[in-house]
């Protein structure tokens, strides 16, 4: 292989790389910002993010392919997802619980990565009491949130903080109050009424958190990554469609289907990433 066909082969690589990373950012229970980690190119575009002036010139050209690979997968995957969850709500729910529940132990391995403490624990328990706490209020008092260009900035936010904190899925927090849905079908058709405020959201939510949690998870890296396992596991318990497992015998049946394939799938991406790892 010459010189010409590595370059091109190595491109190939980032754009698919890329495409994996969109794939993760949209997908329930899975973090673009954990792919990054494991592509390698999560510290090349925090320094991007944190500092795009100075750094422009020097990280972009190199991250073009996989940027090109994060449009791809990011809008690729988002129509398909609005129509699983349009004409079969609960068994694709059961999926992403399945496919985050299937991730938890990698994501809790990767928060001791630099030793727990009784610290860590505190900040996961007290981040799963505010969330889980927070949920169900707004359950309780049937407050009911109507998509609108706010609540579609709030989107934008989630989404560029599960790039910029690894870990963090964007689904588990749109999840629960109903906004994943017409979120993901609005980039799937390309609505300006969703891309604009949700690109404004994540724009803001750059320039405003990319230096304080690049700062944040570099000096508390243990308390920020097990404050995000105990919000994930809250926002989890709240998507669980337990009142379909009740509904007939043939729709407990699927839902334990599909509820034990993105367990599988889950654990055998996590798998794949050990190996990437190692190799």
């Amino acid at each position: 292989m010459n010189k010409q066909e590595k370059g091109a082969f190595s491109t190939l690589f980032q754009v698919v790389q890329g495409a994996l990373i969109g794939l993760g950012a949209v997908l329930p229970g899975i973090s673009g910002g954990v792919l990054c980690v494991i592509f390698g190119i999560y510290k090349p575009v925090m320094e991007l993010l944190s500092n795009p002036i100075r750094n422009f010139k020097t990280h972009v050209p190199k991250l073009i392919p996989v940027i090109i690979g994060v449009a791809i997968g990011f809008l690729g995957i988002a129509n398909l997802l609005s129509f699983f969850l349009e004409r079969y709500p609960d068994p694709s729910v059961c999926l992403f619980v399945g496919l985050i529940g299937g991730m938890l132990p990698a994501l809790f391995r990767q928060a001791g990565e630099q030793g727990r403490t009784k610290g860590s624990y505190i900040s996961m328990a007290v981040a799963f009491v505010l969330v889980l706490s927070l949920l169900i209020s707004l359950n309780l008092f049937s407050i009911r949130i109507q998509p609108s260009f706010g609540w579609y900035l709030f989107c934008g936010f989630c989404l560029a903080l599960s790039v910029i904190a690894p870990g963090m899925s964007f689904s588990t927090l749109l999840m629960p109050l109903g906004l994943y849905t017409p979120f993901v079908d609005g980039l799937g058709h390309l609505d300006f009424g969703v891309l604009v405020p949700g690109g404004i959201g994540a724009v803001l939510t750059v320039i405003a958190l990319a230096k304080l949690i690049d700062s944040l998870f570099q000096n508390h890296y243990s308390l920020a990554f097990h404050a995000i396992v105990g919000i994930v596991i809250a926002a989890t318990i709240m998507i669980v469609p337990f009142g379909s497992f009740a509904a007939s015998t043939g729709a407990l049946v699927v839902n334990l289907i599909c509820l034990v394939v993105g367990v599988v799938a889950a654990l055998a991406l996590d798998r794949f990433n050990s190996k990437f790892e190692t190799n």
